[in-house]
């Protein structure tokens, strides 16, 4: 398939998804965008129970494979991003917990999580503290299952871009840590082994209660972690701004490591951050991070911060807010924010009811194009660079599904069901390009 979708060949395409059982009516019900430049493609439909709960997303454009941790089904859902149709599960996870009252998602012990993928391997996390890697050319069953040794849930993670080192975030602990595994390359058997964990010193930066989204970055050779709240940043503070964490794997010691104040000659330690609460991050152009701010950490935050990982001089877009999962596609040279509490009007927006899930589109420039309405609760997004198609999870219904549920029309005029989907955008895009440029910011898959 060429690199870039075609007027033409989207459209084929849209015809041969109604032939393979994707849902009549997806794209055009009440609530789904219909004026956008990002286009609502189509939905693919999840066999299962409704889409009530599920977490981060990946692709990997190589393979032509996308995939999302739906805690709904407890597995990672597969979609061909060729012909866009639901392939296949990969099981064995903790599922849907909830809290006490039995109200409400657990999302700390809930599972799977975080998911990344390097060539034929898969590693996501799950409720119980595990890391399950699974061999994509194998079963639909895990081949390793390696504890973290905390008692909640394994969440984000990213992978150096030869697939060799492997950095998984436990979110909910406290106090939060990261871990660092020797994970599998390009070898055809599974070997991950557990190196160091890793943490914040808490004398320097107390009551630091979680901690978000890494991603590597292949110019300065560091993992970035996002840090939500960072305590005592700034001195005093109640409602704290968050950090970035920043790792160099070579210098992590086996057993522990304490992460301290950031040190510029080594361009290590934990930053702190102006006027940002991060969940999302990401490697962009130009060796630029753009993290996703959001008032669910900071009520104050009314923008998202785009940070250069070498010089660390910053930027705010304005006019988007609230992301976790944030994305950029290196195949049309955008950002794209799974914002499910964006403000509804004028910023800063500090209540649910002033906050609205959109797909946030920001350009290489760091400049918003668009904010597109998504399903409330829809905070998960990844892009197929080779096919500038962008991926984008909807919850079913709340009268379905009850508490975590949709509570707009937007989902359910987007699946053109009642069971939730993954909505597919396209952004069309003229011309080709090289083979070596088939590469995105999680490098080569």
């Amino acid at each position: 398939m060429s690199a870039r979708l075609s007027s033409a060949s989207a459209l084929l395409g849209a015809v041969s998804l109604a032939a393979s059982g994707a849902a009549f009516g997806a794209c055009m019900g009440p609530g789904a965008p219909s004026n956008t430049e990002t286009k609502c493609l189509t939905a693919v439909q999840i066999p299962g129970n409704p889409l009530r709960s599920y977490d981060i997303s990946w692709v990997d454009p190589h393979r032509a494979e996308y995939y999302l941790a739906d805690r709904s089904n407890a597995a990672i859902d597969i979609i061909d991003t060729h012909h866009l149709t639901f392939k296949r599960s990969l099981g064995g996870f903790v599922g849907v917990k909830l809290n006490g009252t039995g109200t409400a998602v657990n999302n700390d012990i809930s599972g799977p999580d975080g998911v990344v993928t390097h060539g034929r391997w898969l590693y996501a996390g799950d409720g119980d503290s595990t890391l399950k890697v699974f061999d994509l050319d194998g079963s639909n069953s895990s081949v390793q299952t390696l504890s973290t040794g905390g008692t909640t849930r394994v969440d984000e993670m990213a992978l150096t871009t030869d697939g060799e080192l492997l950095l998984v975030a436990n979110n909910a602990e406290d106090p939060p840590f990261a871990t660092l595994f020797a994970a599998n390359g390009d070898r055809n058997h599974s070997s991950v082994l557990k190196l160091s964990k890793i943490t914040i010193d808490a004398t320097l930066f107390p009551n630091t209660p979680g901690i978000e989204q890494p991603t590597w970055d292949p110019k300065t050779k560091r993992f970035y972690v996002s840090v939500p709240n960072l305590g005592e940043n700034p001195p005093g503070c109640t409602t704290c701004d968050g950090g970035l964490m920043v790792i160099d794997p070579t210098t992590v010691t086996p057993g522990t490591m304490v992460l301290g104040a950031f040190n510029p000659a080594t361009n290590s330690g934990v930053l702190k951050l102006s006027d940002c609460g991060p969940n999302g991050a990401t490697v962009g152009p130009h060796d630029n991070l753009l993290l996703g701010c959001t008032p669910a950490n900071n009520p104050s935050n009314s923008s998202t911060l785009v940070i250069n990982a070498t010089t660390k001089h910053f930027s705010h877009v304005n006019g988007i807010v609230g992301s976790d999962e944030v994305w950029f596609n290196k195949g049309d040279g955008r950002y794209y924010t799974g914002s499910n509490r964006n403000c509804r009007t004028t910023a800063p927006c500090p209540t649910a009811a002033t906050q609205a899930a959109v797909l946030g589109v920001i350009d290489a420039t760091s400049v918003l194009i668009e904010t597109v309405p998504q399903s409330s609760g829809s905070h998960s997004v990844a892009a197929d660079s080779k096919r500038n198609l962008i991926f984008v999870p909807q919850s079913a219904p709340v009268r379905i599904v009850g508490a975590g549920g949709d509570t707009t029309a937007v989902g359910e005029g987007i699946c053109g069901s009642t069971n939730g989907c993954v909505a597919v955008y396209v952004h069309y895009v003229d011309g080709d390009r090289d083979d070596d440029d088939d590469r995105d910011e999680h490098g080569d898959r």
